[in-house]
């Protein structure tokens, strides 16, 4: 009765956390001499624990005479990891296999393996799945399904998986750790799969299960299979809690299906962050961002905070939608609310002004931000490619290493196509001796945007070594390689690789379809290109889009065959009155001298756009060439009443990893050595007879082709 009485009132002071009522009813224990009754330890055990009193607590069992009762080990080992005393929990575990008279139970093995996976101690989880598999106790459903548990939270997903397959017994807990593993791991679809087992097993699924099934579902944004899980839970009656509701938003707002979304988002009576946070992705995803806002206004009036992630939502539908009031609207209701700065929603903001073209607004905001995370660095570095600030991202490059933080992968694939577009070799090369510093080698988005930075910039030879040295190749790297080709005159071996490419069993799409055109555009290959193009459309099924027409255009041009390109033109509305086709066959006409013609397409051109200069000049030129000297006079004086100038070409040379820029007929360069460069070309040309009449303006663009 006694003992009773001490239990019940040990109890009453672990709920209430009453320390010193607590320590009477030890006191009293021991004068009663029942300092070694079990079941009073463990309910002390359990009490110093809900104090906080851990030492205490393993005094407990210290000071019982023989403590070879398994069942104290289980409780002390149980109030550990309940209270995230994993390492605790293992050197219990590790001094109670040393006691010759104690061999762990059951009840043992869960709070050990759960000590394992909440430390990630696979070694030991590993030698304790030893003892179980030599015990027995594997066969246990608890003590297996909290094995699978483990082996998913230390991120051994096929481990987990295999052992799931193994053992016999398996419990709710046990599907759940499994299909919890397939998620984690990518693979939402196999989460599906073991989802069905499940239910085929006669399992029912728990709210884990659901959310779980229902984020796959999200994932693979298979609207069907969610939808039909959906119904499936209305037809049996199931309650839905939170997290399965908030699943549901997020599976219908992911898939597009918004209406859905609201309408389950509208029924959740509380609804939590997760919540609003899911129908708010759903018009993000939409680029929405007045939606959004229209949401937090919303939230915060049913007194629900927002937090970070948020803001990264609404800012992220800023910039898809390039809605600059919106985003200046959260970024002002973020100075007024918050006032620590976060690295990645300022990050965001500075990629949403640049998305908008406020340049010195992103420039003002990472000027107040710290500077040693990398995450800032890398928007503004990839911010500045975006607008065509290509020397202003490198030069924000050169300022992050001055500042002694360390690049990402992220940074050298912002960097690299500055260095693409500005056709900068050395800078290129600098960047490619830093992502062997860093050891990113092994990256293959780090190493595609390298082979794609060499190949623009006309180092084949390197970037075949690059495309070689790549740990897997994928269609990215073999459009890149074959681009490298076309694009610098070895049409042939981009055809030999395109053919290489096919036997490896990979796919083209259109783009690379787009490099083989171009390399048999390049190389004059006209039976050739038109025979890819056909295989394109025919064997692939790829509609031809703009860009693949302007190469098929451009291979009969250059060729001479015009009216047959120009019949290709006439043959397809959607390409019949585009701008930039006409003028490539306009440019093809003055090269064949086929005058008539290119009047026609002139008069066209100017129809469309009687401001572009361009067409005035080639137009220009074919009358000169065809010695029509009065048409010719009216077309430059028709130049001049509207006051039509062709933009100066402008250049760039990279002089000991310094780029200089220059405009043609610009005399305002430093540097004297570069025009004397001009010079001595132009005398070089001159004697070889390829322009007998050189003038600044076609000096001016020898280097762009020697970058």
């Amino acid at each position: 009765m006694a003992t009773a009485n001490l239990i019940s009132l040990l109890r009453i002071c672990s709920s209430s956390r009453s320390i010193l009522q607590g320590k009477l009813v030890h006191q009293k224990m021991l004068s009663l001499g029942l300092r070694n009754d079990a079941n009073l330890c463990k309910n002390l055990i359990n009490f110093y624990f809900s104090c906080h009193l851990y030492e205490s607590a393993n005094l407990v069992l210290q000071t019982i005479e023989i403590p070879f009762e398994i069942s104290l080990w289980n409780g002390l080992m149980a109030a550990y990891t309940k209270n995230f005393m994993f390492v605790e929990a293992l050197e219990l575990f590790e001094r109670l296999l040393v006691c010759a008279d104690l061999v762990p139970d059951s009840y043992t093995y869960p709070s050990v393996i759960k000590a394992c996976g909440g430390s990630g101690r696979v070694d030991f989880g590993k030698m304790v799945h030893t003892h179980l598999v030599k015990s027995g106790f594997l066969l246990d459903v608890v003590v297996g399904s909290s094995l699978v548990g483990m082996y998913a939270k230390c991120n051994l997903f096929k481990c987990a998986q295999q052992l799931f397959d193994e053992i016999p017994v398996r419990d709710v807990a046990c599907w759940n750790a499994v299909i919890s593993c397939c998620y984690q791991d990518g693979r939402p679809e196999k989460a599906v799969e073991y989802f069905e087992k499940m239910r085929n097993a006669g399992f029912e699924p728990n709210s884990v299960t659901l959310t779980t099934v229902i984020a796959s579902c999200a994932r693979l944004l298979d609207l069907e299979k969610g939808k039909e899980i959906h119904k499936e839970l209305i037809r049996s009656g199931y309650v839905l809690d939170g997290f399965v509701s908030s699943s549901l938003v997020d599976m219908y707002a992911k898939c597009g299906c918004l209406d859905m979304a609201k309408e389950v988002f509208d029924q959740i009576t509380t609804k939590n962050v997760v919540a609003w946070n899911s129908m708010i992705t759903g018009y993000s995803l939409k680029g929405n961002s007045k939606s959004c806002i229209e949401l937090l206004l919303r939230m915060n009036d049913e007194g629900t905070r927002p937090t970070l992630t948020t803001f990264s939502i609404i800012l992220l539908a800023c910039a898809r939608s390039v809605q600059l009031q919106h985003g200046k609207f959260i970024h002002g209701y973020i100075t007024r609310n918050y006032t620590e700065s976060d690295i990645f929603i300022t990050s965001l903001l500075i990629d949403l002004y640049f998305k908008c073209g406020i340049v010195s607004s992103a420039k003002n905001v990472f000027k107040t931000i710290p500077k040693g995370n990398v995450v800032s660095w890398n928007a503004m570095i990839s911010g500045h490619v975006t607008v065509g600030n290509y020397l202003e991202a490198l030069g924000i490059y050169d300022s992050m290493k001055e500042a002694g933080v360390r690049p990402d992968a992220i940074t050298f694939t912002s960097v690299l196509p500055a260095c693409s577009q500005l056709a900068v070799l050395e800078k290129g090369k600098e960047i490619h001796n830093s992502i062997v510093e860093n050891k990113f080698e092994k990256d293959k988005v780090v190493m595609g945007a390298l082979l794609d930075m060499y190949a623009k910039c006309g180092a084949v030879d390197e970037a075949l070594v690059v495309f070689l040295g790549l740990p897997g190749r994928d269609l990215l790297s073999w459009t890149s390689m074959i681009s490298a080709y076309g694009s610098h005159g070895q049409a042939l071996e981009a055809l030999k690789l395109f053919s290489e490419m096919l036997r490896s069993n990979v796919r083209p799409d259109g783009i690379t379809f787009l490099a083989v055109l171009s390399a048999c555009s390049h190389a004059g290959f006209v039976d050739e290109g038109c025979y890819y193009f056909n295989q394109m459309v025919t064997e692939y099924g790829i509609k031809p889009v703009k860009e693949h027409y302007s190469c098929l255009v451009d291979l009969l041009g250059r060729s001479g065959r015009l009216h047959q390109a120009y019949q290709i033109l006439q043959r397809n509305e959607e390409i019949r009155g585009d701008v930039g086709l006409l003028n490539t066959l306009l440019s093809a006409c003055l090269l064949h001298r086929e005058y008539d013609m290119g009047v026609n397409i002139a008069s066209l051109l100017l129809e469309e756009d009687p401001d572009d200069p361009s067409t005035y000049i080639i137009l220009s030129n074919i009358y000169a060439s065809d010695k029509n000297w009065d048409q010719m006079r009216k077309v430059r004086l028709k130049m001049k009443e509207q006051g039509l100038k062709k933009n100066p070409g402008c250049s760039w040379i990279e002089i000991n990893k310094k780029i200089h820029p220059f405009f043609v007929e610009d005399k305002l360069q430093p540097r004297g050595e570069i025009y004397e460069c001009l010079k001595i070309l132009k005398i070089h040309m001159e004697k070889s007879g390829l322009y007998p009449t050189l003038n600044q303006t076609s000096l001016s663009h020898i280097f762009l082709y020697l970058n």
